[in-house]
């Protein structure tokens, strides 16, 4: 390892493989390309951790940035306020179903997943409902890794070691439509699969303050989407048992899945909603979330009743970074986003699809709104994945570096989340690349 990154520890990441694959350091980027000390270009095929919609050094971006540094770079959000964190408040309650009136600000996902939880419960004992203090998530979930969050996540690399500090939450059965145990697909179920749901909040029900769900497509499970039938009893079901509903769109909000929102696609609006990472554009932390006259009005009351919601972070609704969510949504307006990612999504679904879908160890190619997944499999008959030791999606991912391409993998599963403002030539170029370098690695 380079001596001058030596002090440098990176997340999610085993240092000991920089010895043998040492990090990518980058110096600049533009548009959609990332690149290196030598000015070696990156295709920038993940958004940068799935933030950055408008590509790097966006001119508009930056100049808003600058323009609200000269006036105002910082000042705390208890007891004060300030434009652009009002505007940005009023914009998105307009966005959203008009039952989500309420914005409060945090600082990154974890941190507004955390903020809900704590306002689902809190408002539980504000209104004399104490015995509702479980969670419940699905298996694959991906809600962050603070300590309550990831009592919420479905993934055991991130949790395991970690349980025995975690709060005591329930973990349920999620979607897997590529795997699914009833023979049927994404597109023709009844989201059979939401029994384990349907069981776990019948017997549970009475202590279940809230569940958690990645609405749509769990991104961290290798991005697995699903029927937006599943949303809707599930909604259906925790009105019935009087339990909240918490849509986690942090990684899919602001278009990804071709919608503003996920929830869209299923007719249904949550009691919370999280949303982060493309909201600035993937330019700084921000994250927020929003809620219902209802769980604010459980927070109301004179000083004495204690009843406030005591939680805070430093840099909460940053001035900075809600002026550049604010021109996000300006461009998101002038520029017709959503119809205009149509075309290149579509192009990138059948282009993968072209590309990918026939090889021996390609199990399933699958795509909705502007992202598209490759699970790669040892055996496509019978959905065997390959042995986790071989790092067969990351030995590809470090081939697609070696070409130009950005396309961190998770775990065997290849993605393209690219910023919206690839070009058709880019895409096709990117698939490309990516194939090639499965083929490297996989043989024809």
């Amino acid at each position: 390892m380079d001596k001058t990154t030596q002090a440098l520890w990176l997340p999610v990441t085993q240092m000991k493989d920089l010895e043998e694959h040492p990090a990518l350091r980058i110096c600049s980027g533009k548009g959609i390309y990332l690149y290196d000390a030598e000015g070696k270009p990156y295709m920038d095929a993940i958004s940068s951790w799935w933030t950055n919609i408008f590509g790097h050094a966006n001119p508009r971006i930056t100049r808003t940035l600058a323009e609200q540094a000269a006036r105002l770079e910082h000042v705390m959000l208890a007891g004060v306020t300030h434009p652009p964190a009002e505007d940005l408040a009023r914009r998105l309650t307009t966005l959203t179903p008009d039952e989500l009136t309420r914005v409060f600000f945090a600082g990154d996902g974890a941190s507004a997943v955390e903020i809900a939880m704590k306002m689902s419960y809190a408002s539980r004992r504000n209104t004399g409902h104490t015995e509702k203090r479980r969670f419940v998530g699905l298996s694959g979930g991906y809600h962050g890794e603070t300590l309550g969050a990831l009592s919420l996540c479905g993934h055991d690399a991130f949790s395991d070691i970690f349980r025995p500090l975690m709060p005591d939450n329930l973990s349920v059965t999620g979607p897997d439509c590529y795997r699914c145990p009833h023979g049927k697909t994404r597109n023709d179920c009844d989201a059979e699969c939401f029994e384990h749901m349907e069981g776990a909040l019948e017997k549970h029900g009475r202590e279940v303050t809230a569940v958690f769900i990645e609405p749509m497509a769990q991104g961290a499970a290798g991005w697995r989407f699903y029927s937006p039938r599943y949303l809707r009893k599930l909604r259906e079901c925790t009105r019935h048992h009087d339990i909240h509903l918490v849509f986690d769109e942090i990684a899919v909000g602001f278009g990804r899945l071709g919608t503003m929102f996920a929830m869209e696609q299923a007719g249904v609006t949550p009691d919370f909603l999280t949303l982060s990472k493309s909201i600035t554009s993937g330019t700084l932390p921000l994250s927020v979330v929003m809620t219902t006259d209802a769980i604010y009005e459980a927070f109301l009351g004179d000083f004495t009743q204690m009843k406030a919601f005591m939680h805070s972070h430093t840099y909460m609704g940053n001035p900075l970074a809600c002026a550049v969510a604010n021109e996000t949504l300006s461009m998101f307006e002038e520029g017709n986003v959503l119809e205009t990612n149509k075309p290149k999504y579509r192009h990138l679904a059948n282009h993968a699809a072209l590309r990918f879908a026939d090889h021996r160890h390609v199990g399933e190619v699958r795509s909705l709104g502007f992202i598209t997944c490759v699970e790669l499999v040892s055996d496509r008959a019978t959905k065997t994945p390959f042995d986790w030791r071989l790092r067969t999606g990351f030995r590809i991912f470090r081939e697609a570096l070696k070409r130009g391409v950005l396309l961190r993998n998770l775990g065997d599963c290849l993605y393209f989340l690219p910023p919206y403002v690839i070009t058709q030539d880019e895409i096709t170029r990117l698939v490309d690349v990516a194939h090639a370098a499965m083929v490297e690695i996989l043989g024809e």
